[in-house]
């Protein structure tokens, strides 16, 4: 689920169904009826993870103009069109940018600048560059790169969760559930072009998710299966991560977000 950049719609995706709704938030803060509902159809090459549509996650662009919906059971991002008025979708055209077979998008970040938009792929293990062209909606992919180490690349059991890019658009940054480790990349910020710098030890077991701060000066990394969460400080020259020492429990811990103090 998320949440526009105006704080008046509200989207879901839904993993076990592979569909996706918006609905408008009303001055209360509870949610309207659907305003939009849409049903993912298809499936992707692998008959395990994919025979059916996965609708992972959804984020809206900067703007908020457009919603895209990772589908990890039809290597789709899918792109919406939305009424400001209502909060209906519809699909835009073109509909969707497709990703490599096998690849299962599941979550995205967008660029500082809005010009790229970084997909990483649970399945495939990879972190896929778009540009994108805001006026029409369309992902162009410019580059797909590993998020693991050459001499783990291609081993069984490992996988990707969440993508976040840091506030200066010099970085971007991925967790390798099962490897324990979060993919630090230098991003090109001409081409949106990644390289590979550091694979940090998230030093627990499962980093699910994981936040920077608004500085960008640290980074929060929570641990699904050790039940902890770390912090991380934040080289601002280089990107790479260095654990401060510092680590406290959180039972079941999957999301990390900072909130506003008033």
């Amino acid at each position: 689920m998320n949440v526009d950049h105006a704080g008046k719609l509200a989207a879901i995706a839904n993993y076990g169904s592979g569909s996706c709704a918006s609905y408008a938030i009303q001055d209360d803060g509870s949610l309207a009826e659907a305003a939009s509902f849409f049903q993912h159809e298809g499936s992707g090459s692998n008959p395990k993870r994919q025979a059916g549509p996965h609708a992972h996650s959804v984020n809206f662009s900067p703007d908020n103009r457009l919603a895209f919906v990772c589908d990890l059971g039809l290597d789709k991002v899918l792109v919406y069109k939305i009424d400001p008025a209502t909060g209906k979708m519809e699909p835009n055209n073109p509909a969707f940018a497709n990703l490599a077979p096998g690849s299962g998008p599941r979550h995205l970040a967008i660029h500082p600048s809005g010009k790229f938009i970084f997909v990483n792929n649970e399945m495939a293990m990879t972190e896929t560059v778009f540009s994108y062209d805001a006026e029409k909606g369309v992902l162009t992919e410019v580059q797909t790169v590993s998020t693991l180490p050459p001499e783990d690349q291609g081993k069984p059991g490992y996988s990707t969760a969440e993508s976040v890019t840091h506030p200066n658009g010099k970085f971007v940054y991925v967790s390798n559930r099962t490897h324990d480790t979060i993919a630090v990349f230098q991003c090109d910020p001409e081409t949106g072009k990644l390289t590979l710098i550091q694979n940090a030890h998230a030093e627990g077991q499962i980093p699910r998710n994981f936040c920077l701060d608004p500085t960008g000066k640290w980074m929060i990394v929570a641990h699904q299966n050790s039940n902890t969460v770390a912090l991380f400080r934040v080289d601002p020259e280089t990107g790479k991560l260095s654990f401060t020492g510092k680590k406290q429990p959180v039972g079941g811990c999957v999301c990390v977000r900072f909130l506003p103090l008033e």
